[in-house]
C-alpha cells in the first residue's frame, strides 16, 4: 500500500471522525457514561466509611474481665464496641427494646439480644456468646495452663488446598472491563452498520467511490470509530481512576493490573474483528431500518459470552465452556480478560488466543472486503452473504 493510498483512506478516518464527533449524541452519551464512571468511583468511598461498624453491648454484673470480652469481640468481629454497664436484667431488657443497645452479657451466664433470626444468632451476638464461653473456661483451669493456651494461641490455622484466585477487587475489575467491552463493541459496530447504510441509501457512497477504493471507505470508517471510542474510553478510565483515588475507593487501589493491560489489549483486538464485520453487515442492507438485523447475527456471540461472565466472577471455578469461549474469537474479548481477572487463565493462553484473533482478523478484514466492495453499490431487495461472495467482483 502506498503513501497516496493511506493519505486516502485517512481523508476518510478524519471526515468520520468529524461528523460522528459533532453529533450530539455522542456527547450526551459520553457525559451520561462520565457520570456513571463518576458514581462508580465516589459512591463507594462514601458508603464504606471507614470500613468497621459499630456498636453498643451493655453487661449486666460488670467486671473488668466481662468488659475485656466484649473489646475482644469487637476485635474479631472488626467492630468498634462501645460497653455501657447495665443494672439488672430488667433495664437490660428495656434498653435492648429501644434499641439503645446490640447485646447484653450477662455475667458468664448468657447473651441476650432484641430478636434472634429464626437460622440462629449470628454476627456480634454469636461471636460475644463464643468469646464469653471461652473466658469462662478459662476461669476454671489452672493459671499455668491459662497462661500456656494464652502464649501460644488458641486458634487453629486454616488454609485451603485450592487457590481462591484473585481478590475480589480484580473481578469486579474484570466485570467492569466485560461490560465495557460488550457496551463499547456493540454500540460502535452497529454505530458502523448504520453509518454505511444511510451512505448507499443517499447515494454517498457512489461519489465517494468514483476517487475511492471501497477497502479504503471501509479502513477509514473503522480507524475513525476506532479513535472516536478510544478517546471515550481513555476518558472514561482517567476519570475514574482520578476519582476512584482522590475518593480513596478501595477497588481502584487494589485493582488488578494485568486485568487493565489485557483488557485494553482485547478492546483493541476485539473492536478490530467486529467492526470490519459490522461494517460488511451495513453494505447488505438497503433500507436504515435493516441495520439492526442485519447486526443481530453479530450480536449473538457477544450476548452469551457476557451473560456467562456473571457465572464465572461469583463462581469459585471455571466450566470448561468459558475456557473455549476464550479462544473463540468471536467471544474472546469478553472472556479472555474475565478468565484474567478470576485468575483462570496463563500469560501463554492469553498470547495464543491473542495470536488466533489477530490471524481472525486478517482473515475477517478480507472477507469483510470483499463483501463490502461488491454489495455496497448494490440496491434493491436485502442482500444476503451467500449470494454476494458467489458473485463477481463488482
Amino acid at each position: 500500500m502506498s503513501r497516496d493510498w493511506w493519505a486516502l483512506t485517512w481523508l476518510v478516518t478524519r471526515r468520520e471522525i468529524r461528523d460522528r464527533g459533532r453529533a450530539k449524541s455522542f456527547w450526551v452519551a459520553t457525559v451520561l457514561l462520565m457520570l456513571a464512571v463518576a458514581a462508580g468511583a465516589v459512591i463507594p468511598a462514601l458508603v464504606q466509611g471507614s470500613g468497621k461498624s459499630t456498636a453498643t453491648v451493655g453487661i449486666v454484673g460488670n467486671t473488668p474481665a466481662l468488659t475485656q470480652v466484649a473489646l475482644e469481640t469487637g476485635k474479631v468481629t472488626s467492630t468498634t464496641v462501645t460497653v455501657v454497664s447495665l443494672p439488672d436484667i430488667a433495664a437490660a431488657r428495656a434498653q435492648l427494646r429501644s434499641g439503645a443497645v446490640g447485646a447484653v452479657l450477662v455475667g458468664n451466664s448468657e447473651v441476650l439480644v432484641r430478636q434472634q433470626s429464626a437460622f440462629g444468632s449470628s454476627g456480634l451476638s454469636q461471636t460475644l456468646s463464643q468469646v464469653a464461653g471461652l473466658q469462662k473456661l478459662f476461669a476454671q483451669l489452672p493459671p499455668a495452663a491459662v497462661q500456656s493456651a494464652v502464649s501460644h494461641g488458641v486458634a487453629l490455622p486454616v488454609r485451603s488446598v485450592v487457590s481462591a484466585g484473585r481478590s475480589a477487587a480484580a473481578r469486579i475489575t474484570g466485570l467492569v472491563v466485560a461490560i465495557l467491552m460488550y457496551v463499547i463493541i456493540l454500540t460502535y459496530g452497529i454505530r458502523i452498520t448504520i453509518g454505511v447504510g444511510e451512505e448507499k441509501a443517499s447515494r454517498v457512497v457512489e461519489v465517494l467511490l468514483t476517487t475511492l477504493r471501497p477497502v479504503q471507505l471501509l479502513a477509514g470508517k473503522v480507524i475513525g470509530m476506532g479513535l472516536l471510542a478510544l478517546g471515550q474510553i481513555a476518558a472514561l478510565v482517567a476519570t475514574y481512576l482520578i476519582l476512584g483515588q482522590v475518593a480513596g475507593t478501595s477497588a481502584v487501589r487494589g485493582a488488578s493490573v494485568s486485568v487493565v493491560l489485557v483488557g485494553a489489549l482485547w478492546l483493541l483486538l476485539g473492536y478490530a474483528f467486529y467492526c470490519t464485520a459490522f461494517a460488511a453487515a451495513g453494505a447488505l442492507i438497503t433500507r436504515q431500518s435493516d441495520a439492526y438485523n442485519a447486526a443481530l447475527p453479530l450480536q449473538i456471540p457477544l450476548i452469551i459470552a457476557y451473560v456467562l461472565t456473571y457465572t464465572v466472577i461469583y463462581s469459585t471455578s471455571v466450566n470448561t465452556l468459558f475456557h473455549v469461549l476464550a479462544f473463540i474469537p468471536f467471544t474472546a474479548p469478553v472472556a479472555m480478560p474475565v478468565l484474567v481477572a478470576v485468575g483462570a487463565a496463563s500469560a501463554w493462553q492469553v498470547a495464543v488466543a491473542a495470536v488466533i484473533s489477530v490471524l481472525s482478523t486478517v482473515g475477517m478484514a478480507r472477507v469483510a472486503g470483499t463483501i463490502y466492495g461488491r454489495a455496497i453499490l448494490r440496491t434493491g431487495s436485502r442482500l444476503k452473504v451467500r449470494q454476494v461472495l458467489a458473485s463477481s467482483s463488482a
